[in-house]
């Protein structure tokens, strides 16, 4: 008796081949390394615990405010450097109590590649913002000024003190609702970790 070795047709040879490349790139996929998680790990801790990395950074919005003389900004102007874009106002006590470790903040860290920007949500503007900034002491702070709410409303802000980090291309990278220690260790590693990777 003869034994003949069983015939493959066309279609089941396809369907092999097809099979074997398929497990070829399910494994190399599965050998690829995995990408790095975009966190600060051990940094958000203590005074700013309750700070959030967004996991996708986006695009700040570029709301127009205003400074003390009344000339329109908007956070373009600042762009190239990290800024703590942070929302306050006069009648807020927890604001009143973080405004200054902000200044302090500014002083330890602010200038060609920081800067924190305290934006009043007082419609009143100007003539309580320079009053409040005198009785608690405020000297390294500019004024900024939203008094319609525009900046506000684009960065969907609804509780005071809300800090929101702005990476050196303008991008959101993180938020805090509520006050934090600005002047806390810290933070300044946090706001250096963001201005060496600012480009």
């Amino acid at each position: 008796m003869t034994f003949q070795k069983p015939k493959f047709d066309t279609a089941a040879r396809r369907w092999v081949f097809l099979f074997l490349i398929g497990t070829v790139v399910v494994i190399g996929i599965l050998m690829l390394p995995s990408a790095p998680k975009p966190t600060v790990g051990p940094l958000i801790k203590g005074g700013i615990q309750h700070f959030r990395l967004l996991g996708n950074p986006r695009l700040a919005p570029d709301a127009l405010f205003t400074d003390a003389t009344g000339k329109v900004l908007g956070l373009s102007r600042f762009r190239g450097k990290v800024v703590l874009l942070n929302f306050w106002a006069t009648w807020c006590a927890p604001c009143k109590r973080e405004m200054p470790d902000l200044d302090r903040l500014q002083k330890a860290l602010g200038g060609p590649h920081f800067e924190v920007v305290a934006l009043s949500l007082d419609r009143a503007g100007l003539k309580v913002v320079r009053p409040f900034f005198e009785e608690i002491g405020l000297k390294n702070l500019d004024v900024y000024l939203d008094r319609r709410g525009e900046v506000q409303r684009a960065f969907n802000v609804t509780r005071f003190p809300t800090s929101v980090l702005v990476d050196g291309r303008g991008y959101t990278v993180g938020r805090i609702e509520g006050p934090a220690e600005w002047a806390a260790t810290e933070a300044r590693t946090l706001i250096r970790f963001f201005m060496e990777k600012r480009r």
